[in-house]
């Protein structure tokens, strides 16, 4: 398994509450394969994702990915492993405004030890004449389009998704998914995405459902559906 989580445990602490977010999380994807996480505001989707991309530590339990332990990992080796391995994107695009749309690509791809080519990037998200504007000057679905070429332009093992179709209408979003079924079969790159749209999980491998910081169903598609052919 690319990724392998088992027992994964996490909690908040605030004055003398505690909140259990995640109580035993175990879960298995697939290289090259895309998961979606589905479930409700607060059940621990994001909690989750950050923990398995190196941002947040779990309290206890395992958490592979691609053989590296996340949950053992040192501060510095964190760092590494989210620079090297991990590929963020998120509902809000995150662009830095006064650089061009190559030149926040470009930022991630100078620090990364084997990135993709810049245009060839640009070239698959269907950026590449729009390579000299500003983030001010773009749609909301061409600001993700870019965010998605920053994440993968490093070349990443695995893509993670956090809600990227939440801020953007019904048409936009499939055109997102759609890119993101692209990128899955071009680069090879394993995707797990969380969402509350239930439509969403006809174009996944896995889906796992998620309710009070538990897993309670987690299904295999045997029939992948493209995302253009997606509806809600």
């Amino acid at each position: 398994m690319f990724i392998e989580v088992s027992n994964l445990k996490k909690s908040y602490t605030s004055g003398v509450i505690k909140t259990e977010v995640l109580k035993g999380i175990g879960m298995k994807l697939g290289k090259g394969e895309i998961g979606v996480i589905l479930g409700p505001s607060g059940s621990g989707k994001s909690t989750l994702m950050n923990i398995i991309g190196g941002v947040d530590r779990g309290d206890s339990g395992c958490i592979f990915v691609d053989g590296i332990e996340v949950n053992s990992l040192k501060d510095d080796q964190l760092t590494e492993y989210r620079r090297e391995h991990i590929g963020f994107v998120f509902q809000f695009y995150n662009l830095v405004p006064n650089l061009t749309v190559a030149e926040n690509i470009e930022v991630v791809s100078n620090i990364s030890k084997s990135p993709l080519n810049v245009d060839e990037v640009l070239a698959a998200v269907g950026m590449q004449d729009k390579k000299h504007r500003f983030p001010r000057e773009l749609s909301g679905g061409e600001q993700q389009r870019v965010s998605i070429a920053r994440a993968i332009v490093k070349n990443p093992k695995l893509l993670l998704c956090d809600e990227p179709t939440g801020a953007l209408d019904y048409h936009t979003s499939r055109s997102i998914l759609q890119l993101l079924q692209q990128v899955n079969q071009k680069y090879g790159t394993t995707i797990l995405m969380i969402t509350h749209n239930a439509a969403i999980a006809a174009m996944a491998n896995w889906v796992f459902k998620l309710r009070s910081g538990e897993i309670v169903d987690e299904a295999f598609n045997q029939t992948i559906v493209p995302a253009e052919r997606i509806e809600w």
